[in-house]
């Protein structure tokens, strides 16, 4: 059963957003500030990712831990009652069987999204909503910086293959051979 009226539970559900929620501008305004330009919620690619930086061919998810079910471990069978809670996600206990459909299923969809821009040549970078607290914040978007860095890097290096000397064959000398001295 649950603890507060209807009224104020539909209150509650309408008030949460999708967009432009607290930790995805965070990771928007550290970005931002640090020369990554991007776009929002690009309708054209697979699952609207919340940031897409066409330069780097990234889409980055800021997900809410709760939403999506992070570090959330269901039962291999198709018991929808058993789900453990993560210390960043608890399941409610009211309605649990809805709930634990529903993460289920937004799970599935984000993994379907990645793998589907995958295949279209993106990469695709998770953001934890509890990643983003006080104490992790500062090293989860500096390793965010670097990853876009290396990823700009690693698509935009010049492959260095240079050709194999057989050792039998003579090498060309430049210049002659000075005589030796005695």
């Amino acid at each position: 059963m649950d603890k507060i009226s209807a009224e104020q539970r539909h209150k509650n559900m309408a008030a949460i957003r999708s967009k432009n929620t607290k930790p995805e501008m965070l990771v928007r305004r550290w970005l931002w500030a640090r020369g990554f330009r991007y776009r929002l919620n690009s309708p054209r690619l697979p699952g609207h990712p919340d940031l897409v930086l066409r330069k780097y061919r990234t889409c980055i998810f800021v997900n809410g831990c709760f939403w999506h079910g992070h570090h959330v471990d269901f039962s291999p069978d198709d018991t929808a009652l058993l789900a453990a809670d993560s210390p960043c996600c608890k399941i409610p206990h009211t309605n649990r069987e809805f709930w634990v459909k529903k993460i289920r299923r937004n799970q599935e969809r984000d993994a379907d999204t990645q793998k589907r821009l995958a295949q279209m040549g993106w990469h695709c970078i998770t953001v934890w909503e509890c990643q983003l607290k006080p104490p992790k914040r500062t090293l989860t978007l500096t390793s965010l910086e670097f990853t876009l860095n290396r990823i700009w890097l690693d698509d935009h290096s010049v492959s260095r293959n240079y050709p194999q000397l057989d050792e039998e064959q003579p090498l060309q000398q430049a210049a002659e051979q000075t005589p030796q001295r005695r």
